[in-house]
């Protein structure tokens, strides 16, 4: 395993200013509001030849009668468990606060190694004295760093790194399948993450909106090694009317980009709604396998014929992707929420799937049999032949002799030939046609 450094610290000290800086891109939200980030978030750091991971938490308030402010707590104490350095970050310009000494205690209840960061020393060439007053927190040598300007880093980064494990293993990364659950807010993606995981692994709350970062949470079982990415809820664009949240959805889209596969969750007691096909549309457009997940199943009322007429309408409406499996569970019970991981894995193989020019060809051939392409004004289209140039979606491109004769319904019928052929359920095909003569893609 990689090493794992957990920044940690009182609410709007800079923890994800600092994180920003050593993930070397803006992956957590950073805004002035105390509490923007509620849930663990990683990245993937490298410092002297050592790979690492960096989880960002949300702020400790070591007592507080806030609710959400006892998950963060919660999740700190998450990621306080699982690191191998802990990075405490103070503010110079505040002073130590006595929140800050409550979390220093806990911090050396823990056990764990502690570096000291003080943040925002934004003065290059010159140590504030003020600095010293954090050797009152007992935890060694305080480390003036800027995190917005990249102050003293590299001095943090070797005290971390003093304390890594020794190992060169590094774990491959081929056989990981990233798993983005997406969806509208409340819909219980929060809830199935924690119940693959078996533990508080992402805040989980009735209130809409709870989780505003997209989270990674690595798991492995006898079905393979997986990273499940938990994003926040993708509401109306008219709904979105704070900074935060428009970060949030913006970082639920990039989550769809590196995934492998999306699960897109629905409420089974509201159905399909146009938020849900519009959260939908996102995967379909960029290509990603996916499973249309109706959770919260065990609390709908059901006779023999429930479950149909939900596929039914689910199919209805979900029906620009028609390849994408419908799986009936429930996050809070626990229902077939197993039964995920073979579907995960088989919409994935298919998504990856590679076919031989030979074989399409055939393919080709036998539906051009089958059903002659169309003409327009005496004029026939001819096609001559299929060849696959991508996977991720699998992307086949198709050369006749005048693209323009290629209507929209032959299209959709040579996807389907493909697919019935070949299987292909849960993955979006893309079919690029050429005229002959024009080059080929590569």
């Amino acid at each position: 395993m990689k090493p794992i450094v957990a920044i940690v610290g009182r609410p709007n000290v800079g923890k994800s200013m600092l994180f920003n800086r050593l993930a070397g891109k803006r992956l957590s939200i950073v805004e002035d509001t105390p509490g923007v980030t509620r849930d663990r978030l990683y990245a993937e750091s490298e410092w002297l030849g050592r790979s690492f991971t960096i989880i960002d938490t949300g702020g400790i308030e070591p007592n507080t009668d806030s609710e959400i402010l006892k998950f963060m707590r919660a999740q700190a104490e998450i990621a306080i468990a699982h690191a191998n350095v802990i990075v405490l970050v103070c503010d110079l310009m505040t002073g130590v606060t006595a929140a800050d000494l409550d979390v220093a205690s806990m911090l050396q209840r823990s056990g764990k190694p502690v570096v000291l960061a003080v943040n925002k020393a934004d003065k290059p060439g010159h140590t504030d004295p003020d600095v010293y007053e954090f050797y009152n927190l007992g935890l060694g040598d305080p480390i003036p760093i800027s995190a917005i300007h990249g102050l003293g880093v590299d001095e943090l980064l070797d005290a971390c790194a003093a304390h890594f494990p020794d190992s060169d293993e590094t774990e491959e990364e081929d056989d990981l399948i990233r798993v983005a659950v997406i969806g509208k807010p409340n819909v219980g993606k929060s809830s199935l993450v924690n119940r693959i995981l078996g533990e508080e692994r992402v805040i989980v709350s009735d209130m809409a909106g709870t989780t505003r970062d997209a989270v990674d949470s690595y798991f492995e079982n006898e079905y393979g090694r997986y990273c499940f990415i938990d994003t926040a809820g993708m509401r109306k664009k008219a709904k979105v009317n704070d900074r935060v949240e428009q970060f949030s959805v913006l970082r639920a889209t990039m989550a769809i980009d590196r995934a492998d596969v999306c699960l897109i969750l629905i409420d089974a007691q509201e159905g399909v709604t146009e938020q849900d096909t519009k959260v939908a549309g996102l995967a379909h457009e960029a290509g990603k396998a996916s499973i249309i997940v109706v959770n919260k199943w065990d609390a709908v009322e059901k006779d023999d014929k429930t479950m149909d007429r939900m596929r039914s309408q689910v199919k209805a409406g979900f029906a620009f992707m028609p390849y994408a499996p419908v799986v009936f569970l429930s996050a809070l019970t626990g229902q077939r929420v197993n039964k995920l991981f073979e579907r995960i894995n088989a919409v994935r193989e298919m998504s990856m799937l590679r076919i031989r020019t030979g074989t399409l060809n055939s393919v080709l051939a036998d539906a051009t049999n089958r059903v002659q392409p169309p003409t327009d004004k005496g004029r026939r289209l001819k096609l001559y032949y299929m060849t696959q140039v991508g996977i991720q979606p699998p992307h086949f491109v198709v050369f006749c002799n005048d693209a323009r004769l290629f209507h929209f319904s032959y299209q959709r019928y040579l996807e389907n030939q493909i697919r019935a052929t070949f299987g292909l359920e849960g993955t979006p095909i893309r079919l690029t046609i050429r005229q002959k003569g024009d080059k080929e893609e590569s």
